[in-house]
């Protein structure tokens, strides 16, 4: 028989913003347990997006991360020896799972000084529309559009 499922620890809200959903990013961002770093990091990014867009940074971070938030995605499942991509819709906290992971994955790998100044522009970008953690969602939609003669196997 298995283990019961591991207990969800409470997360604290972040000094600055109250908000659990930052913590949930700064955690994400963080590297070999140096938190105070990616706090900085985060807020630093934050003001850079303010200064950008000329708007509030926190609110144009919460538009990106939900404009990268996905609603479906596929999953292989193996039927009768051949390997099917089924889409399926997307539990809510791993959605949001995936959208902060998408922001943070394509800023590192966006080109600038700093963590901070990549992080800035992939927000904007996101914001927007564009970018490459926006494109990750619409790539991952279509994916799920084109599979969906398969629905009916559902996982």
């Amino acid at each position: 028989m298995r283990k019961s499922q591991a207990k969800k620890l409470p997360l604290a809200p972040d000094p600055r913003y109250n908000d659990k959903l930052v913590t949930r990013f700064v955690n994400n961002i963080m590297w070999e347990g140096k938190k105070s770093v990616a706090y900085e990091i985060f807020y630093d990014a934050v003001e850079k997006v303010a200064k950008q867009t000329g708007e509030d940074g926190y609110e144009v971070w919460k538009r990106a991360l939900s404009n990268v938030t996905p609603a479906v995605e596929v999953r292989s499942r193996r039927i009768g020896g051949a390997t099917f991509q089924i889409p399926s819709e997307v539990r809510q906290d791993r959605k949001i799972s995936l959208s902060i992971k998408w922001l943070i994955r394509y800023s590192r790998e966006r080109n600038g000084r700093s963590m901070a100044d990549k992080l800035a522009n992939e927000i904007v970008a996101a914001s927007k529309g564009e970018g490459a953690a926006f494109k990750k969602k619409e790539d991952t939609h279509r994916m799920a559009e084109a599979n969906k003669a398969f629905a009916h196997f559902k996982v």
